[in-house]
């Protein structure tokens, strides 16, 4: 067994194609197809469908993939060690994180680190929260930004608390209110984030008693918003989402004091890597240093 083709078989997935996969690793197509094709000669069992939607996993490349991702990791960790005992920060680290995180806080983390920790390479999965908890318990990141508390049994970091408002069109009923009630909610549209995004929402209506209207679940937290200045309906979204808002978008506070938690989760902090542990370090710096 070869871990340059573990490696080609975990980036097929990650990339989800074939010809992605081989400018990544600076093969043709024919190389990184005949690497999959002499795994599945050799395991006797076939590990990717090939279709016209794209690359899909079969149920016993699922059951490899996650032992595949294992091997990569201790194998990364192990030359990371031997770095570290060089005395040097070198590696690459992979993160899961969600979209606002993506655009309020990494674009500065990344571009500071590069000074900083010029050696270890960052390399970002993005997804919703059940995405980025199956990434961590499966080890296809080192380590991932979570809404808390998890669904699983991870080791956490607390990083901020993050305020939940309500948005709606400037020529709403309520728009010229402070607060929103829940009261107010029961009677509106809501549109929602999908499933596996809209964990912290759920929990406030649950904690609240609210079953609310749903008209729409979107994915996209941009679309949400788009919908909501056209009249859509009404939404609820973390502040940290409302970085471009449209002028004609009220943003008012949420009846009592509402929050979502995000934190930074691993299956164990003990066993992560040196140069995730570094990039963790920086991370918490960084955000007591900017004050976000």
């Amino acid at each position: 067994m070869s871990l340059v083709k573990f490696e080609i078989f975990s980036t097929v997935v990650e990339s989800g194609s074939l010809k992605q996969a081989a400018e990544i690793h600076g093969l043709t197509q024919s190389a990184v197809s005949h690497a999959i094709a002499s795994l599945e000669s050799e395991w006797g069992f076939t590990i990717l469908i090939r279709g016209r939607a794209g690359i899909k996993l079969t149920s016993n490349g699922e059951r490899v993939l996650r032992h595949i991702h294992e091997i990569l990791k201790w194998n990364e960790q192990m030359m990371q060690e031997i770095a570290n005992i060089k005395g040097l920060e070198i590696g690459t680290v992979r993160i899961g994180t969600f979209s606002s995180v993506s655009v309020q806080w990494l674009p500065e983390i990344l571009k500071s680190s590069n000074a900083d920790l010029p050696a270890i390479e960052i390399k970002l999965l993005e997804g919703d929260y059940d995405t980025l908890e199956h990434w961590i318990a499966t080890g296809a990141v080192d380590f991932g930004f979570v809404s808390l508390p998890t669904s699983k049994s991870f080791e956490v970091i607390f990083l901020k608390k993050d305020r939940m408002l309500c948005i709606l069109p400037d020529e709403h009923r309520l728009a010229n209110q402070q607060e929103v009630s829940f009261a107010d909610i029961k009677e509106e549209m809501l549109i929602m984030s999908k499933k596996g995004s809209d964990n912290d929402l759920k929990r406030i209506f649950q904690e609240n008693n609210v079953t609310p209207h749903i008209k729409f679940e979107l994915a996209d937290d941009q679309a949400i918003i788009s919908m909501v200045q056209n009249g859509m309906g009404i939404s609820i979204l973390p502040e940290m989402v409302l970085y471009r808002v449209p002028h004609n978008v009220r943003i008012l506070s949420l009846e009592g004091e509402h929050y979502r938690s995000i934190g930074i989760a691993a299956p164990s902090f003990n066993t992560i890597s040196p140069a995730a542990q570094k990039f963790i370090d920086y991370i918490k710096a960084w955000l007591k240093n900017s004050h976000r």
